[in-house]
């Protein structure tokens, strides 16, 4: 089947498909759990996998019963594109007064996962509905753990080779800053690196009168933190992007006290490798100056936790052309990088493949709070648009049509 068949035939299958979606989406609304916790949810999703006929349809990451791998042709030569979708929820109280909003307290899928697996379990249906008329050959991926920081499951999945035979990889995330209706994308760095630092300051303890008998480690602080933003307006290209944040500091116990010690907990973001690289070495180097000048000792952690998501440009070329065939140019929109982060990035490291933003905000239909908010919603109306546009690509990548 020629491409421009396919894509026509994609368009109408997922069409047909939506209101299965949507009911996909609000089952799995209604049941989060939380990351590596996701153990109902990969179950359900392995049923119906099984039941469309796909093989190797395994659940497991990391000893965990949670995440599901499923292939179809996996035998057959040629390519193979992998398909991912993330499955996990947010520790968040669900402020949204949905019919179908959740019924585990405390946790929500505050963030659009549950149409992210809604979406891939119609791409595999549209797979298997047009499997007689396309070579397709794919593994369908459901990721745990993309929320947690300290445990991202796309890093552990690649390292239990969920990767091997695949020669690229495609996926989406429903997005509050994009026009429902419109598709992002963006050849090279799309989302940032997300990493966490650490500072403990000690000083000496004393009364707030007699500041000289003390060695005071707020005031080191306040110089540390100001000082962490020389890396980003001082010792980088402007042209270059870098944010060094303190997200948490905690000191002290009364308003007359000089405490003992300070501790900061912060994130770097960029999207340079290479400046992520450097980032510890001249963060320490601060940490140290800052210290000694004021007396203090001082313990520096930093932690690797997501590199960037950059976009294959050869790739994105070719699956951005193919959704501007099945949508329109108007639908289909280059946008500007983000410093939010996402471990797709892993995949991305090892093949080449690209990650899309699907529009959800919709101010005329109230959906408007960003994501990781009690009261985010995803507009319905886009879900086919999100099936069709993976499956899409998908098709464009295996047919091994050039842009």
């Amino acid at each position: 089947m020629h491409n421009d068949a396919i894509f026509q035939e994609i368009r109408k299958i997922s069409g047909e498909l939506h209101e299965r979606v949507k009911a996909h989406r609000r089952y799995f609304h209604s049941h989060p759990e939380l990351s590596m916790e996701e153990v109902d949810t990969s179950r359900k999703i392995a049923d119906i996998l099984e039941g469309l006929g796909y093989e190797n349809v395994r659940i497991g990451t990391a000893g965990r019963p949670t995440g599901v791998v499923a292939d179809l042709n996996s035998e057959k030569p040629g390519r193979c594109i992998a398909l991912r979708a993330d499955m996990d929820a947010l520790p968040i109280k669900e402020d949204t007064g949905l019919s179908f909003a959740s019924e585990n307290e405390g946790v929500m899928h505050a963030c659009g996962h549950d149409a992210h697996i809604a979406i891939l379990l119609g791409v595999a249906e549209l797979i298997m509905r047009t499997r007689d008329s396309f070579p397709w050959k794919v593994r369908l991926i459901f990721q745990p753990s993309e929320e947690s920081g300290t445990f991202p499951g796309a890093k552990a999945m690649v390292g239990e080779d969920v990767l091997n035979g695949v020669d690229a990889i495609t996926g989406l995330h429903v997005w509050m800053d994009v026009p429902s209706g419109k598709i992002g994308y963006r050849k090279g760095p799309l989302m940032a690196s997300a990493d966490k630092w650490e500072v403990r300051l000690q000083g000496k303890g004393g009364h707030g009168a007699l500041p000289h008998m003390a060695i005071d480690p707020t005031l080191a602080a306040g110089h540390l933190i100001t000082m962490m933003q020389s890396i980003v307006s001082r010792e980088t290209d402007p042209l270059e992007s870098i944010v060094v944040s303190v997200g948490k500091m905690e000191a002290g116990s009364a308003f007359n006290i000089i405490p003992d010690s300070v501790y900061l907990l912060g994130t770097t973001r960029t999207f340079n490798p290479e400046l992520r690289k450097e980032l510890p070495g001249r963060m320490k180097r601060i940490v140290e100056s800052v210290s000694n000048a004021m007396r203090c000792e001082a313990e520096f952690d930093y932690h690797n936790n997501l590199p960037p998501t950059v976009n294959d440009a050869d790739f994105t070329e070719q699956a951005s052309a193919a959704a501007k065939k099945m949508f329109g140019d108007n639908k289909v929109i280059e946008i500007e990088p983000t410093m939010a982060a996402e471990d797709f990035s892993f995949y991305l490291e090892q093949i080449p493949g690209s990650f899309f933003f699907l529009g959800i905000g919709d101010e005329s239909k109230g959906i408007t709070a960003p994501h990781h908010h009690p009261k985010f919603q995803v507009d319905e109306d886009v879900l086919s648009d999100g099936v069709a546009l993976i499956a899409g690509v998908a098709a464009n990548y295996l047919a091994g049509e050039k842009a």
